[in-house]
């Protein structure tokens, strides 16, 4: 593992009956990084973030993160230990506000029991002022004031996408896993969701894990690119390295959209 890794991932393998989704994949997340994840539809991208998550459990291989082993960690434990992710399909509280959304983000830090938080105790008036201030910095941070009390079943589906990363943000992570950030998203969205991942990285000094397949969002905020294909690793370097790779240019091949995009994020 390196010194300046925040994740680091050896030899991972996960078997789902008699398919190998992921097999033999390793890399190393450097701190302060944006790290992506490409490939074709069914290359194990997100079935890496999944094994990450602990959504699955891996057949073999390693994940240290932070010098634990994240294999022995159970699921609702993730959350706390600084990892927070999205999802390609939004998953929000579609009948609550943006603000109570935010909120939920924020219950990895609660430290009040029940008791207290019935009884609105001065230690649950303080727990609950604190995380107001917190979610209203990062409504401040993406701009999401005019939305705050809308519920979510009523915004753009744009919209939703940031409030999604808005309550990721809320749980103060270490390294937040995007997935997909720009699925659905048109021009202006996407530009703006690459600003936003810039600034995560370079304001709030969050390391970032992306699975992405709009390239040329990829060559904008990426540090290093991990291509991957039919659960295997197929190249890993900067963007024009992995762009330029045989390999990776084979297996876009028959994948008219994700060529054209690999294409015009190239120039």
């Amino acid at each position: 593992m390196r010194p300046d890794a925040l994740l680091s991932v050896r030899d991972l393998a996960v078997r789902f009956g008699g398919v190998l989704a992921v097999n033999n994949v390793s890399f190393d997340v450097r701190r302060g990084e944006v790290f992506t994840l490409i490939g074709p539809n069914g290359a194990g991208k997100t079935t890496v973030f999944n094994l990450i998550s602990r959504i699955y459990q891996p057949t073999a291989g390693s994940m240290v993160y932070e010098g634990r082993l994240l294999t022995q960690q159970p699921p609702h434990r993730i959350a706390a230990l600084g990892i927070a992710r999205t999802f390609q399909n939004i998953e929000l509280f579609e009948h609550a506000t943006v603000l109570h959304n935010l909120l939920i983000g924020r219950h990895t830090h609660r430290r009040t029991g029940l008791w207290s938080d019935l009884l609105f105790t001065p230690a649950a008036r303080r727990a609950e002022l604190e995380a107001r201030e917190k979610v209203e910095r990062v409504i401040e941070f993406l701009e999401l004031q005019h939305h705050r009390d809308s519920l979510v079943a009523g915004l753009p589906y744009g919209v939703r996408k940031v409030v999604e990363l808005a309550r990721a943000l809320c749980t103060e992570p270490k390294l937040l896993l995007l997935d997909e950030p720009s699925s659905g998203l048109n021009v202006e969205e996407t530009d703006d969701m690459a600003f936003w991942i810039q600034d995560i990285r370079d304001d709030l000094g969050i390391t970032v894990l992306m699975v992405e397949h709009d390239m040329a969002l990829v060559s904008k905020v990426s540090d290093r690119v991990l291509a991957m294909n039919q659960g295997e690793v197929l190249a890993l370097g900067t963007p024009r390295e992995v762009q330029d790779h045989p390999g990776v240019i084979e297996a876009y091949l028959g994948c008219v959209d994700d060529v054209t995009s690999l294409r015009r994020s190239r120039g």
